[in-house]
């Protein structure tokens, strides 16, 4: 994107923050005009449908950046970057749009996040991280940085300290926890427009349950061959039982973004 569009976004995206703000709060909003540059007009087209459905009710994002080959890491976690500057900077718009950004255990262990809005304006959300089974301590930055609110859901037999974090107990069965009782409890704190931004597994598990309204994914120009898969999902038959949903694609150069509208 050229310098000269970089700024026509920018300009767009006050009156997306606007609106999505008004969304969040129940009040009326109207669609934004796209303005005349090509930018401008894609960003809104890509974040109108978010702040139209947190206008009608909850709204829960995934999102993934992945390789060609659809890994998002190495088999060794490393995953720094595998998508570039532009889909960065959506990143942290979309974390700007919502209540709380949700993360499992792997993304805190392997990359140290903040979950913060640095690449935007905006206010950072609510950080809310899966510690299913207790392994996160509280050396990691975003239970000492103090920049935003942290939730950390953990396991019965974890330790309830965790930094600065709030902590709430969080059910874990034979097959792990359960995404739908942490969403409703997430919307019960008030926490209604959600992002579930990382990892695979975390993602792969709202989505197994129908638990996202949209989905985006972005692909980058390269192939690590091995490492940690985006999306892993129950096994099926046959190809006619894939999933199909109504899409529209973006390019954030040197990557594609798709959108993937799960409810379409």
């Amino acid at each position: 994107m050229s310098s000269g569009a970089s700024r026509s976004a920018e300009r767009a995206w006050p009156a997306l923050l606007d609106a999505a703000a008004n969304a969040r709060a129940g009040r009326p909003h109207q669609a934004i005009a796209p303005g005349r540059t090509t930018a401008a007009q894609e960003l809104v087209a890509l974040h109108q449908p978010l702040i139209d459905r947190m206008a009608d009710g909850p709204l829960t994002l995934g999102q993934l950046g992945q390789s060609l080959d659809g890994r998002i890491a190495t088999a060794g976690g490393d995953s720094y970057y595998v998508t570039g500057e532009a889909n960065r900077t959506h990143l942290h718009r979309l974390r700007a749009l919502v209540d709380a950004v949700v993360v499992g255990t792997g993304t805190v262990l392997h990359d140290d996040p903040q979950l913060t809005v640095r690449a935007c304006v905006g206010d950072h959300p609510v950080r809310v991280v899966i510690d299913s089974r207790g392994q996160l301590t509280p050396d990691h930055r975003l239970f000492q940085d103090g920049q935003a609110p942290t939730l950390a859901y953990r396991g019965a037999n974890a330790d309830r300290a965790l930094g600065l974090a709030e902590v709430a107990a969080l059910e874990v069965g034979a097959d792990g926890y359960d995404p739908e009782a942490l969403l409703a409890d997430l919307h019960a704190r008030g926490l209604r427009h959600v992002l579930v931004e990382g990892g695979g597994v975390t993602v792969s598990r709202f989505l197994a349950a129908g638990l996202l309204d949209r989905l985006h994914v972005c692909i980058a120009p390269l192939i690590i061959g091995s490492g940690r898969a985006a999306v892993s999902l129950p096994e099926i038959a046959r190809l006619s039982d894939a999933r199909r949903p109504s899409m529209r694609s973006f390019a954030m150069p040197p990557d594609t973004l798709f959108d993937c509208d799960l409810r379409g």
